[in-house]
């Protein structure tokens, strides 16, 4: 079982990339798990991940996680949401254009089209910013996200989620028409900028973020 949950989240990171809806070792993927959840590892691309590195991270305890590779830095807002809602089996967490272009200028998504009701409300909401990876970010999250199936993340990107992986795979395809939709549909809008402190901090925090805190990877 545990086997075709992390071959079920490798193949799904993958067809993020493929489908344009991801990019690089950006956005991950989770599954509930029991109480314990599967979530991609850190900072290794999807056409570099098998199942066998799919980490396993406790929801009552993630510092518990076991697997070779450390779970995904986002692993927070992945545990906090599966705490806080019980109806949801599977997370989604991508960088796609549309979407991450209305979390620059922190807008909500409103009823463009009826599919928003795929989601839940009339309304996809966008969260302040927060760096990555924070608990700040994944509290903004929770708030913002409340009983729907997506959110935005400012100057950042997206969540969708669902019962099940297919479900929150599916959201996050129609969350990022939504959000096209409204880029096309709706005036411009300035983007908010981050401050030039805050991207000092975030450049600090890259010196051991992702594929440049491992050695080199050997082609077979």
């Amino acid at each position: 079982m545990h086997d075709d949950i992390a071959a079920a989240i490798t193949r799904a990171s993958l067809a993020l990339v493929r489908s344009g809806l991801n990019h690089g070792t950006a956005g991950n993927v989770s599954v509930r798990d029991g109480d314990a959840m599967r979530i991609t590892p850190s900072g290794i691309p999807p056409e570099q991940t098998d199942a066998a590195m799919i980490a396993r991270v406790p929801l009552a305890d993630a510092e518990a996680w076991s697997g070779p590779e450390p779970p995904s830095s986002e692993w927070r807002l992945h545990r906090d949401i599966y705490r806080a809602r019980a109806d949801v089996g599977a997370i989604v967490h991508t960088h796609s254009t549309y979407a991450t272009v209305l979390a620059t200028q922190r807008r909500d998504i409103p009823a463009v089209h009826y599919m928003i009701a795929a989601f839940g409300d009339a309304v996809i909401r966008c969260t302040p910013y927060a760096p990555f990876g924070t608990q700040a970010l994944s509290d903004l999250i929770v708030e913002h996200l409340g009983p729907r199936h997506g959110v935005l993340l400012g100057n950042h990107g997206m969540v969708a989620t669902g019962d099940t992986l297919v479900q929150a795979m599916w959201r996050c395809g129609e969350l990022e028409s939504l959000a096209k939709l409204t880029v096309l549909a709706t005036p411009p809008s300035e983007p908010v900028l981050l401050s030039a402190d805050e991207i000092a901090r975030t450049i600090e925090r890259f010196a051991g973020y992702g594929m440049t805190a491992r050695a080199p990877r050997r082609e077979a």
